[in-house]
């Protein structure tokens, strides 16, 4: 339709807001790590980080190489994942967990739709999202089996987690 971003203008929106996405994260581990310093939390939260910086790695190439142009709000993710990540650990490791299983939970719906829309021209960027769903499927259980639905308002906390994920995934793929 008159209007509507070209194939080359959706790609590079994807490749944007996943770009964005993984460095938010990156941030929120960072922050909740600069609260959490011990414990089994802390432990799981620097290999759920580190799996998201081979993520982010990946992200950084792929935006140099197809020349896309990264999202201008990268400088608010940058404060606002850490601060996101700093605050649900303030609330103790259970609420650190159910923020990593709410961005997770969308995140996973978000990959699995944008690898539905890419056909076999992008075979290896819709297998490299099929694989990082993959990994943010096993962050979620992580997050779960840390006690994430045990966290202090679980489900007013999640939803307002996810609530800002989804705008922040909207947000990135424009801006």
């Amino acid at each position: 339709m008159p209007g509507d971003p070209s194939r080359d203008e959706i790609i590079k929106r994807m490749i944007r807001v996943d770009h964005a996405g993984e460095y938010g994260a990156v941030r929120i581990y960072a922050g909740q790590r600069a609260v959490l310093r011990h414990g089994d939390a802390a432990r799981a939260i620097d290999e759920m980080a580190a799996k998201e910086r081979e993520h982010l790695a990946t992200f950084d190439q792929l935006v140099g190489d197809r020349h896309v142009r990264p999202t201008v709000l990268m400088p608010l993710w940058h404060v606002a994942g850490f601060a996101l990540g700093a605050a649900t650990a303030m609330m103790g490791a259970r609420a650190a967990m159910a923020c990593t299983a709410a961005i997770e939970d969308v995140i996973e719906e978000h990959y699995a739709d944008q690898a539905a829309k890419l056909g076999d021209d992008e075979a290896p960027l819709r297998d490299t999202i099929k694989a990082y769903r993959a990994d943010e499927l096993a962050h979620r259980e992580e997050a779960l089996a840390h006690d994430a639905e045990q966290a202090p308002a679980y489900e007013l906390l999640t939803g307002a987690i996810k609530t800002g994920s989804r705008l922040a995934i909207w947000l990135s793929s424009r801006i």
